[in-house]
């Protein structure tokens, strides 16, 4: 049956051309923000998921800032450590000659000293923003060990989240290694016998302290780079959670523009269809 009320033909053409629109303006905006889902309206688990992450996300690259202050603070003592130790082989070598009885045990003593000021030069200046490993007071707040953050872990979806620190504790050769207190000084041949003593048992404290902050740089060093991926193949999982898949984007588009150029001539001859009963009373 065909009305002049009511043109059942127009009110489909009309419903299929808003249809068309509502979709091309979805992927007209897909494309010019990159992004297919950008509130929750688009898609809400998704979007609470990617907010999640993304919220980790930023939270991991804090880390990998405050991971860098720490590799900084850990190599500035290791660099020290080691240069301490190359002192105290030096001191050990002035030491060995001593035990001759044909040398000038004075002035051998005399280089000693000037190399044990270096050493505790080198203990005081082994600091990287306050923060120094090398001595028994880290930042001079009777602290003893450094706690670098190293991850947040997560339980679950929406579950607790929990900070992983790695600590660091102060290999304390301001204490450990006091020469002036503690390493015989060199008068003769007895006196430069139990320096010999003391000098080995200072190089192995040394060299056990550097050990130490070289491996707690490594590890340092590798949490970096594990947060630096992390951070990136997480980047990654939200990019493809919900940003725009731009070659399909483009597919789209385009047989859009086709639909809603063909809905809008079904429009125009769905409205011409009316007119066609003036035929039936001529």
């Amino acid at each position: 049956m065909s009305s002049i009320l009511t043109n059942n033909g127009a009110m489909v053409a009309l419903q299929t051309l808003k249809s068309v629109n509502d979709d091309l303006n979805t992927t007209q905006s897909n494309i010019s923000t990159g992004k297919e889902i950008g509130s929750a309206k688009d898609n809400s688990a998704v979007w609470a998921i990617s907010k999640t992450m993304e919220s980790d996300i930023a939270g991991f690259e804090a880390i990998e800032e405050g991971l860098a202050i720490g590799e900084a603070t850990v190599a500035v003592a290791s660099a020290g450590a080691e240069q301490i130790v190359e002192k105290l082989t030096e001191i050990k070598e002035l030491i060995v000659s001593a035990q001759s009885e044909n040398v000038d045990h004075e002035k051998i003593q005399t280089d000693i000293t000037s190399k044990v000021e270096q050493v505790e030069a080198i203990i005081s200046a082994a600091q990287f923003n306050g923060a120094n490993l090398l001595a028994s007071d880290i930042d001079g707040n009777t602290t003893t060990q450094m706690g670098v953050l190293a991850s947040l872990d997560r339980e679950g979806a929406g579950g607790t989240v929990t900070a992983v620190e790695i600590t660091i504790a102060t290999v304390d050769f301001e204490s450990s290694l006091d020469l002036t207190a503690d390493l015989t000084s060199i008068s003769d041949t007895d006196t430069a016998a139990s320096a010999l003593e003391d000098i080995e048992t200072f190089l192995q404290t040394a060299i056990t302290g550097a050990a130490a902050l070289g491996a707690s740089a490594a590890r340092l060093e590798d949490q970096s780079m594990f947060v630096a991926n992390l951070v990136d193949s997480m980047t990654l999982g939200v990019s493809t959670m919900t940003d725009t898949n731009m070659e399909e984007a483009s597919a789209r588009l385009s047989a859009l523009q086709t639909q809603q150029e063909l809905a809008v001539q079904s429009l125009t001859i769905a409205n011409e269809a009316p007119g066609s009963l003036l035929q039936l009373f001529r």
